[in-house]
């Protein structure tokens, strides 16, 4: 599952560290001897005051994005909140790997090959998005570790991702040349992009809304559609309750998605609107 896991400052993932160990803002993570884990637990976890400590026998090949469900699975009731598994999610690439570089390239590389290959939970929601791009040019926004973008890279694309984190779209910047898929990056608030009006053809915004609250996410909507020539792709989890773990605080079904729909297009009838569920929902918004 892709989310959205840095915020501004809160996570350097290349930041220095020993090898096989991550320590940063009171969370500690360490790799240990795959023999010494108990069977099914992958993780294990302790707190001393407020440092939390998690163990893992993870091995390069596990690393990819799928990691978030696993977390969630095996350290949910330890994790206070986004900012302990973002940096527990960061640790364990880190600790497996060594190297800064060396971790990323290989997360990448699983991640995309999963995710193109069609194994990873999330392959569906991105071969759906790339079949909805329209035109040669797309802006993602809140693009978070850049999978989507780097898809479009692919099929020849011209592609911008943006995200609040500056340390993420470095990361992409960097990992992305030596993936042989350069992606321009651009640091910034997804309801604030410094780009003039119709800058690309399509601008998407997957797995995004779930994390604002409804004027923030409003303001980005309308950000998006005015940086779209022809078309807005949106793209949302249907959850009963909102992942906090994930940093999720809205909850939508399809019922929201159609009046969220209605509601635009009653305050600009050129648009047209499409709304339909596909692994979670979708809103897609046309210049007629």
């Amino acid at each position: 599952m892709t989310v959205a896991l840095l915020d501004p400052a809160e996570v350097d993932p290349l930041a220095p560290s020993a090898v096989g160990v991550w320590q940063a803002d009171g969370v500690r993570v360490l790799r240990r001897p795959r023999s010494n884990a108990r069977r099914g637990a992958r993780f294990t976890a302790s707190r001393d005051g407020a440092v939390l400590t998690v163990r893992h026998d993870l091995t390069p090949h596990e690393l990819n994005d799928e990691l978030a469900v696993l977390l969630t699975e095996q350290l949910g009731t330890w994790l206070r909140g986004r900012p302990e598994f973002e940096q527990v999610f960061t640790g364990v690439v880190r600790s497996t790997v060594d190297g800064g570089m060396a971790a990323w390239l290989r997360f990448y590389r699983n991640s995309v090959a999963a995710l193109e290959d069609g194994s990873a939970a999330f392959a569906p929601i991105h071969r759906r998005a790339a079949e909805l791009v329209v035109g040669a040019r797309l802006i993602d926004l809140g693009s978070c570790f850049g999978f989507f973008p780097l898809r479009m890279r692919r099929v020849g694309v011209d592609v911008l991702a943006t995200d609040l984190s500056g340390p993420t779209m470095d990361l992409l910047d960097a990992v992305s040349h030596r993936l042989q898929r350069p992606v321009r990056t651009l640091r910034c608030d997804a309801g604030r992009v410094p780009l003039p009006d119709h800058a690309a053809d399509t601008v998407t915004a997957l797995h995004l809304l779930e994390h604002l609250d409804e004027p923030t996410g409003d303001r980005v909507l309308a950000e998006a559609l005015r940086l779209a020539r022809r078309r807005v792709v949106v793209a949302v989890p249907f959850e009963e309750q909102p992942q906090a773990c994930y940093g999720h605080i809205r909850r939508f079904d399809i019922a929201t998605l159609r009046t969220l729909g209605e509601r635009l297009c009653a305050a600009d009838p050129s648009r047209h609107v499409t709304v339909f569920e596909h692994h979670g929902g979708w809103l897609v918004l046309d210049r007629r």
